[in-house]
């Protein structure tokens, strides 16, 4: 119970409405991922995973084009942050969360049992852009890789007006300066940074960009190319 009001408490500083249940539904997935076998996630990420994990996906709901996301796309799930916090905030909005490594997928599988609202793709974003391009409204990313790879894949998927939320770690000019030749190639246009800081010390802030035209047909290039050969 510690954790839990623990969550809720740090929610609340960030300005977003936790319950318990809410809290309880986090926390569990915390337990269970560091019962799992497998390494989901550092151990340094885990023993603080209230901050790293939780609170990092839940600051995604200060931003009103997730708070009010018709749908959401989650791009490289991993163990599931932000799409689970995001499914479990937003139970009426559908997540489908994407992840390409098996045992990862399989993972999400078992973590959102239950969860009528959440969908896993166990499959590269590449070859779901060639059966549900232009569907989501919002897509989101973290620790996904340089802005130009994040938006590569993202772009494809979005429908028109659709928004790319990628959450950002410290300012690198080196992975995020090709933004906007990226986003002249792919029809994004930059919608704004927001800064968000849910870990103490940390440097954390969102990149947003608008699905403002199609993104041309060779886009996304075959699987891998994005982060073989960035766009910019």
């Amino acid at each position: 119970m510690k954790q839990v009001d623990a969550l809720v408490q740090r929610a609340a500083s960030m300005g977003v409405d936790v319950s318990v249940p809410q809290a309880e539904a986090m926390i569990g997935i915390l337990d269970r991922m560091a019962a799992e076998p497998q390494n989901l996630s550092s151990a340094e990420a885990m023993a603080n995973g209230v901050d790293v994990h939780l609170a990092d996906s839940l600051s995604g709901l200060l931003l009103p084009e997730v708070r009010e996301a018709e749908g959401i796309v989650d791009l490289g799930s991993g163990g599931g942050f932000p799409g689970l916090v995001l499914a479990i905030m937003l139970p009426e909005t559908p997540v489908t969360m994407v992840e390409s490594e098996q045992r990862k997928a399989d993972w999400l599988t078992r973590a959102s049992q239950g969860m009528r609202n959440v969908r896993v793709v166990a499959d590269r974003s590449e070859s779901l852009a060639r059966t549900e391009r232009g569907t989501f409204p919002v897509a989101t990313a973290r620790a996904l890789g340089p802005l130009p790879v994040v938006m590569e894949l993202a772009a494809p998927l979005l429908r028109p007006d659709g928004v790319l939320v990628a959450w950002r770690g410290r300012r690198d000019t080196v992975s995020e300066v090709g933004g906007p030749a990226a986003g002249d190639a792919l029809g994004l246009v930059h919608r704004g940074d927001v800064d968000a800081a849910p870990i103490p010390g940390v440097s954390r802030y969102f990149s947003l960009w608008t699905k403002a035209a199609p993104t041309p047909d060779r886009f996304p290039r075959r699987p891998g190319m994005a982060a073989k050969r960035p766009l910019a």
